[in-house]
Order: structure tokens, then C-alpha cells, then sequence
């Protein structure tokens, strides 16, 4: 999406996309020269808050690019009066919530990390990103974008990337770099459902509903019940996502198609979570969570070895309806046989 907001011939629209194209790559080397082992901890909190209680941190960079910049909002302390630092705070709370509330996960790295944020980070920069240690958000162009503390599910796809650095640390390229892609947009949209009290069924299932502006036709970034239909616009393009395995994209690009492929596991969810009803953070949410954390998963897993797991994980765990739910989503998106 990016690169093609990166050609486009009205600048208003190409030079935010470049600059934030350009702090993207610079992130991921930084990253990627960061790299830790498979299962590798992420250091131990200092000041980590007890098991319950979420301890966040909003800076502001003032449009640079400095880390973590000023603080503006620590924990416990009254609305600031500044959108951006009120929705981060608040929806690193909600993430901290599904994970605390559902699974006893204390904080991303299960030891009670002290969730950072910064805020107002660039110049029009289009993007939000957990850079290891810490969240980050961009206030958007206006143009394409609005800022990326608006939408509570990509604050918790963006914290989940730390929760699988934690756990099965899946290679970032391919399908397994797919898989960590679709797992990110998995709890995310569980954080939204739980912090609306939807059930699988009552649930939008859009992922980035609000980051575009009105100019834009777009419903949100992607749709996991129907991929490759949340947008469709002159400047954007239409949205690229398969939703079944014989529309997969071979791609060099976006290391191996990482966030074009995971439309696919996230069908999958979707299905298997709508089959079971209820709360979806319960059912599939749970397989997928212990199968997230299941020491036999591997770190270069592709999406049947993924699959595999999960219907492995939901017999040993669930019930035989999760079991058959779970096996039938994956046969249906293409994955199993």
C-alpha cells in the first residue's frame, strides 16, 4: 500500500509515503540486527506493576523521531487533553486487559513489561510499530490517513508482535511471517471485541476500521471474514488479500507477501470463531493463543504445520465442537485437505 502511495503523482500523497516508507526499512534493520533466539525473554521489567495491573507510559516526540521523548502520561494520571496520548493510553489498557483478564498473561512478555508509547512520531508519519521495546504511533498525512492511536485493534495487533517475540518468535518472512502477521491481527481484533462486549457473530471483523480518512473508499485496512474487500480506491488500489489458498501470492516483495498471505489464517479464524459463536477469545481465541505458546510449535512453522497444531491443540484441550470448528476453518480456506 505503501509503495503505491509512494508513486503516486500528487506529493501531498508520495512524500508522506516515502518518509515513512524510509523509517520503516530503518526500523526493521534495526530490528532484525536485535534479533533474539526463538523463545528468547525479553529482559526483565524493572518496575514491573503486580499481576492485574497494566503500568503504561505515553510519551510525546513532537514529530521527531527521537525515542521515547517526553513523557506526558504515566499511569494512573488524568486524561492529558491530547487525542493521541489518551486513545494510546487507553487502548494499551484494553490490550493488557484481554490478555490479563482471558489467558493470565501479565503484560506482553508474561513478567509485567511496562507498556511505553510514543506519540506524534515523524512528520506525517504513516504507521504505528512495536520496535522491541516499545509501541509507536504516527499521526498520519490527513490526506490518506488519520492518526494511528484512533483504531484500538491495531494497538493490539502491534503489542501482540512482542507477545510472539516472546513465544514461538515466528521468522518474519513467508508463510510463517504470514502466520505472524494474521496472529497479530487475530488478538487484535479480539482486543476490540472484548473491549466492546461483542460475540464472534455480533463482531465487524475489520481490522483498522477508522484509519482512513473520509477521502478514502475504504472500510479499514483488512477484513478478516472477507479478505481482499476492505478497500477499493483510486489512490490506494484494491485491498490484495486472498482469502483462500489457491489465490496465494508469490511474492519478493513484502517479504514474501507477509501482510497480503495472512489473509488467509485470518479467514480461518474467522470462520472457526463464527462456527463456534459466542465470545470468540474463548474459543478460537484460546486454541490459538495455546497454540501460540505451545513449545512444539516452531519458529519457521508454515500455515499446515500452523493448522496442524491447532486442531492438535483443540483435541487436546476442547471440547470435540472446537475441535471439528477449527479443523473445518482450515480445510476451507485451501490449508488442510
Amino acid at each position: 500500500m505503501l509503495d503505491r502511495l509512494a508513486q503516486h503523482a500528487d506529493t501531498r500523497v508520495s512524500m508522506p509515503a516515502v518518509k515513512t516508507l524510509i523509517i520503516d526499512q530503518q526500523q526493521r534493520s534495526l530490528r532484525e540486527m536485535a534479533e533474539q533466539p526463538p523463545r528468547a525473554t525479553l529482559a526483565p521489567a524493572q518496575h514491573a506493576a503486580p499481576p492485574g495491573s497494566p503500568e503504561r507510559a505515553i510519551h510525546d516526540a513532537a514529530n521527531s523521531t527521537s525515542l521515547p521523548g517526553k513523557l506526558v502520561r504515566a499511569e494512573g494520571a488524568r486524561d492529558s487533553g491530547d487525542p493521541a496520548v489518551d486513545e494510546a493510553y487507553a487502548h494499551l489498557g484494553s490490550t493488557y486487559k484481554l490478555f490479563w483478564n482471558v489467558y493470565k498473561r501479565h503484560s506482553i512478555d508474561a513478567h509485567g513489561l511496562p507498556l511505553v508509547g510514543t506519540v506524534h512520531y515523524g512528520e506525517d508519519y504513516e504507521n504505528a510499530f512495536w520496535n522491541g521495546a516499545q509501541m509507536v504511533f504516527g499521526d498520519g498525512d490527513g490526506q490518506v490517513f488519520n492518526r494511528f492511536t484512533i483504531a484500538v485493534d491495531i494497538i493490539g495487533h502491534e503489542l501482540t508482535h512482542g507477545v510472539i517475540d516472546t513465544e514461538a518468535a515466528l521468522l518474519y518472512q513467508g508463510q510463517s511471517g504470514a502466520l505472524n502477521e494474521s496472529l497479530c491481527d487475530v488478538f487484535g481484533a479480539l482486543v476490540k471485541q472484548y473491549s466492546l462486549g461483542q460475540t464472534a457473530r455480533q463482531a465487524d471483523w475489520l481490522v483498522g476500521q477508522g484509519l482512513f480518512t473520509p477521502k478514502v473508499k475504504a472500510r479499514a485496512l483488512r477484513s478478516m471474514a472477507e479478505p481482499g474487500t476492505a478497500y477499493d480506491d483510486p489512490v490506494l488500489g484494491k485491498d490484495p488479500q486472498p482469502a483462500h489458498m489457491s489465490a496465494y501470492v508469490d511474492t519478493p516483495r513484502d517479504n514474501g507477501g507477509v501482510h497480503i498471505n495472512s489473509g488467509i489464517p485470518n479467514r480461518a479464524f474467522y470462520l472457526a470463531a463464527t462456527a463456534l459463536d459466542g465470545n470468540a477469545w474463548n474459543g478460537a481465541g484460546r486454541v490459538w493463543y495455546d497454540t501460540l505458546c505451545d513449545k512444539r510449535l516452531r519458529h519457521d512453522a508454515d500455515f499446515k504445520a500452523f493448522a496442524a497444531m491447532t486442531v492438535q491443540v483443540a483435541g487436546e484441550k476442547h471440547e470435540a465442537a472446537v475441535r471439528h470448528a477449527v479443523e473445518a476453518a482450515w480445510k476451507a480456506v485451501g490449508v488442510l485437505p
